[in-house]
C-alpha cells in the first residue's frame, strides 16, 4: 500500500508540469514549419543585410556619374572579370545607366528606399486605421457611420489613382510619396481593427470587466487592442509589399523619388524606352522589385496560416 501511494504521483506528475504553449510560441514554431514562410525570410534577411550594408557592398557612388572618372560609356552592359570581361574595361556588376552612374550602387541603395517607403508607411496607416476602427467599433452610433462612411468613400477610389491625384495636389516627391501611400491604406487597416474590436468586445473577460466599472478607456487600451493586433499583424506584413508596388508606380510616373535618388520604379521608368537596346537597366531593378515583393508575399502567407486559429491543434 505504501509502495503504490508513493509512487502514484510521479505517474501523474508530468501531466500537471505540462505547461500549454502561448499564442506566439505556437505561431512562431507552426511558421518555421511552412517552407513558403522560409524562403520568404530567407529573401527578406538578403535584403535587409543588403539594405544595412549597401555603404560596404557598394562599389560606386549611386547619384555620382562617372563621366569623366573613368572610361565607360552610357547604358554599357554588365562587366564582370572573372566572367571574362577584359580586365582593361572598368568593373561594373550590372552595367551603367544613361546618366553613366553603376547600376550595381544604385539598386542596392535603392534597397533601403524600398524598405523605408514600405515599413513608415504602412506603419503610418496601421497606427491611423487602428485608432479609428477601434474607435468606431467601441463607441459605436453615429461615431461608427461617419468613421466606416469616410472609410467607404475612400475605398471607393482604386488606392493606386487616389495616390496619383494626392501626390498631383501635394506635389512630387518621397515625402509626399509616403504620405499619399499611407493615406490611401488607412481603410484596410480600420475595417479589419473594426472587425476584431466588434467581436472581441463581446467575450467575456471584457463584459465582466464593465459591470465592475473600469474605466472604457483602460478595456479599450488594455483588453481589446492586444487581442485584435494578429490580423493587423498579417495584413500589414502583406501590405509593405503593395506599398512598395505603389511607390515603385508613382516613381515610374514621375511623381516619387526625384532624381538622382536610386529608386527601382525610377530606374524603370527612366529607361524603359531601352529595353530592347539595354535590357540590362530594365531587368536588373525588375528582378529586386519582384524579390522583395514575393519576401513579403511568401511571409505575411506563413503568418496567416500560422496564427489562424482553426489551423491550431
Amino acid at each position: 500500500m505504501s509502495t503504490s501511494a508513493a509512487t502514484a504521483p510521479t505517474a501523474v506528475e508530468p501531466i500537471f508540469n505540462t505547461k500549454p504553449r502561448g499564442l506566439w510560441s505556437t505561431a512562431l514554431r507552426r511558421l518555421f514549419h511552412r517552407r513558403s514562410a522560409i524562403v520568404g525570410m530567407i529573401i527578406l534577411a538578403a535584403l535587409i543585410f543588403v539594405a544595412v550594408f549597401a555603404p560596404v557592398l557598394a562599389t560606386h557612388d549611386p547619384t555620382k556619374s562617372l563621366i569623366g572618372v573613368e572610361n565607360v560609356q552610357k547604358r554599357q552592359g554588365p562587366c564582370i572579370h572573372l566572367l571574362g570581361c577584359p580586365t582593361d574595361q572598368p568593373q561594373h556588376f550590372f552595367g551603367t545607366d544613361g546618366n553613366v552612374r553603376d547600376l550595381y550602387s544604385r539598386i542596392l541603395y535603392g534597397a533601403r528606399l524600398s524598405l523605408m517607403v514600405g515599413i513608415v508607411s504602412v506603419g503610418f496607416a496601421i497606427l491611423i486605421g487602428s485608432f479609428l476602427g477601434a474607435i468606431s467599433a467601441y463607441i459605436g452610433g453615429w461615431t461608427d457611420s461617419i468613421i466606416m462612411g469616410l472609410m467607404d468613400i475612400m475605398l471607393a477610389f482604386p488606392s493606386l489613382i487616389l495616390a496619383i491625384a494626392i501626390v498631383t495636389v501635394l506635389g512630387p516627391g518621397l515625402i509626399n510619396t509616403l504620405l499619399a501611400i499611407g493615406i490611401v491604406s488607412i481603410p484596410v487597416y480600420a475595417r479589419i481593427m473594426r472587425s476584431s474590436v466588434l467581436s472581441i468586445k463581446q467575450q467575456d473577460y471584457v463584459m465582466a470587466d464593465r459591470s465592475i466599472g473600469v474605466p472604457s478607456g483602460r478595456i479599450l487600451f488594455s483588453n481589446i487592442l492586444p487581442n485584435a493586433l494578429t490580423p493587423l499583424i498579417v495584413q500589414g506584413t502583406l501590405g509593405i509589399a503593395v506599398a512598395i508596388l505603389d511607390a515603385a508606380a508613382l516613381s515610374f510616373l514621375g511623381l516619387g523619388a526625384q532624381p538622382p535618388t536610386p529608386e527601382w520604379g525610377s530606374m524603370i521608368g527612366q529607361e524603359r524606352n531601352q529595353v530592347f537596346t539595354a535590357p540590362h537597366l530594365i531587368v536588373f531593378p525588375g528582378i529586386a522589385l519582384i524579390l522583395t515583393v514575393l519576401g513579403f508575399n511568401l511571409l505575411g502567407d506563413g503568418l496567416r496560416d500560422a496564427l489562424d486559429v482553426r489551423q491550431r491543434s
